[in-house]
């Protein structure tokens, strides 16, 4: 941790955006670019971090700062690099991969996952190969292409929220859900979905105090992660 170094946290607007300023300078992105956000919501967030230092900075609890620099020095550079592993996610999706159809787990997979699917897939307008078991089926290249295209329509902080969210899920399905959520709870209960067989073994063999820390971690990750994105897209 380093000493608090500044006193006044405001918002200048940049072409482009908007950037946090420590008593008047612009704050910088790890690589030395100018941290400059693409919304007024996004910035106010940022701020919100910067001014809730306490006598000392703690870097842990500058997640949205992190997403930022990523977005602009990794994202801005490498898009289609983020788009190709997003895409590799799409092949297999957690929500298109079930049990076999013999199984009890494969009953509740159905009953949660394929109303979620299904919307999702009519909302863009694809089809997806659900799965039974662990063999590899390849997606249709239609509905790749639809994907690809929505990820591509992204800005560099949306795309870096839903990478991450993805990561998080494993599943391309459910953060691209989050992003376009309606209602507050949605994100929430997308996640929780998408922890379906982790609930499941939890509630065959019980509950290990540090695995449900860990799912909690994750939790707050996804969560913040969606915020980040629909912050800029606000």
């Amino acid at each position: 941790m380093i000493r608090r170094f500044y006193k006044d946290v405001s918002l200048g607007q940049q072409p482009g955006g908007f950037q946090v300023l420590l008593d008047g300078r612009g704050v910088k992105t790890v690589a030395g670019a100018a941290q400059v956000v693409p919304t007024r919501a996004l910035a106010e967030a940022l701020a919100a971090e910067w001014r809730d230092q306490g006598e000392k900075i703690d870097p842990a609890s500058l997640p949205l700062r992190d997403m930022a620099d990523y977005a602009i020095d990794i994202v801005v550079a490498e898009r289609a690099g983020v788009v190709r592993g997003l895409l590799a996610y799409a092949e297999t999706d957690t929500l298109c991969y079930r049990a076999d159809p013999d199984e009890p787990l494969h009953a509740r997979q159905q009953e949660v996952w394929e109303p979620l699917l299904a919307r999702f897939e009519a909302a863009l307008g694809i089809q997806l190969v659900r799965v039974s078991g662990i063999v590899h089926r390849p997606q249709p290249a239609e509905s790749l292409a639809k994907l690809e295209a929505r990820l591509c329509a992204l800005d560099p902080f949306a795309l870096a929220g839903v990478e991450a969210m993805t990561k998080l899920a494993t599943s391309l399905v459910t953060a691209l859900a989050a992003l376009d959520a309606v209602h507050e709870q949605e994100p929430l209960a997308l996640w929780r979905a998408a922890c379906l067989e982790e609930e499941w073994q939890a509630e065959l063999w019980g509950r290990d105090a540090e695995a449900e820390q860990r799912r909690a971690r994750r939790e707050a990750d996804f969560l913040r992660a969606c915020a980040f994105a629909r912050l800029a897209r606000s």
